[in-house]
């Protein structure tokens, strides 16, 4: 069937059609994406001024952090400025380039997430062969296959959709170009497409999930061999990492572990997963880390957090 395409632009509806509502939705999420920026910021910078990075799970924080930023950024410029303005508009390659960013940097976090956990397994299980199995050549070589996944994930949703035929309507009930509300305007049937995004979507991020519960299910059975102090210092460790996973992925299952259907919720939980744990993620790993929150010390002054002086 030849592709006929007669949509040049998409049009969101955005969050709210209350201009009161989007009034204050702009204030927030401006707030919230300029902590955003500054929070992995400092995490990356903390982490590369203080020569953490050597430290494979500070190296790994580093990189999600960065991943954060770029994640967010794929959708929150662009809804913050639509939140102001009468017509919210995407051209279609817009469309298909931000439904890509999504798929990649959500994708590569979920990964990095992964590969975080199993460096905590083998820091709490397998601690004498800790420096052989998590060597610099070894971490370089899984974070690479992070991006490399997030990338095939990505240009498998992006192949999906471009074939597509779109000639009318063009409106997207949504803040931004998300698959299924994508799926939902082509003019043609998009069951199998629709099965086939489910299928790769929602195995990598159920997949991960299990896996990730699964390994700190593991650690936090084998912490009862260790001595108090290591327990708890193993606990606050992990116990941020479980944190950002139950955000994260539970928003993520949520969207993609289903048929090819939108909910009116969508939007609500979407905001999760894109701007909000983005945003907690250098509140979570700082706060729950004394090790962080000591280097971020040295670096701007005890006054920062005046908690961590009498530690």
């Amino acid at each position: 069937m030849e592709k006929i395409n007669n949509v040049t632009e998409f049009i969101f509806w955005g969050l709210s059609q209350n201009l009161e509502v989007e009034e204050v939705c702009f204030v927030v999420f401006s707030f919230f994406y300029t902590v955003i920026l500054l929070g992995n910021l400092l995490i990356m910078l903390t982490i590369y001024r203080g020569k953490l990075f050597k430290s494979p799970m500070y190296f790994f924080l580093s990189y999600l952090s960065f991943v954060d930023i770029c994640y967010s950024s794929v959708t929150a410029p662009k809804m913050i400025v639509d939140l102001l303005a009468k017509r919210k508009t995407i051209s279609y390659v817009g469309c298909m380039l931000q439904l890509f960013g999504v798929h990649f940097f959500g994708c590569t976090e979920i990964f990095i997430l992964t590969v975080m956990a199993y460096d905590r397994y083998v820091a709490i299980c397998k601690p004498l062969h800790y420096t052989t199995i998590m060597g610099c050549d070894r971490c370089n070589k899984m974070l690479l296959g992070t991006w490399i996944g997030g990338f095939l994930h990505s240009i498998i949703q992006v192949a999906l959709v471009v074939p597509l035929p779109f000639c009318g309507p063009n409106e997207i009930d949504h803040y931004f170009c998300d698959i299924h509300p994508v799926l939902k305007l082509a003019c043609t049937d998009t069951y199998i497409v629709g099965v086939v995004v489910t299928a790769n979507s929602g195995t990598i991020a159920l997949g991960s999930f299990v896996i990730l519960i699964i390994s700190y299910t593991i650690i936090l059975v084998s912490l009862r061999k260790h001595s108090a102090e290591n327990r708890l210092k193993a606990l606050s460790t992990c116990g941020s990492h479980i944190a950002v996973v139950i955000i994260f992925f539970g928003p993520c299952t949520f969207m993609y572990m289903r048929p090819d259907t939108t909910f009116s919720e969508d939007k609500m939980v979407a905001v999760f997963y894109t701007i909000i744990t983005p945003m907690l993620n250098p509140l979570i790993y700082t706060l729950r880390n004394a090790e962080v929150k000591n280097a971020m010390k040295r670096l701007w002054g005890r006054k920062v957090f005046p908690e961590a002086n009498g530690k």
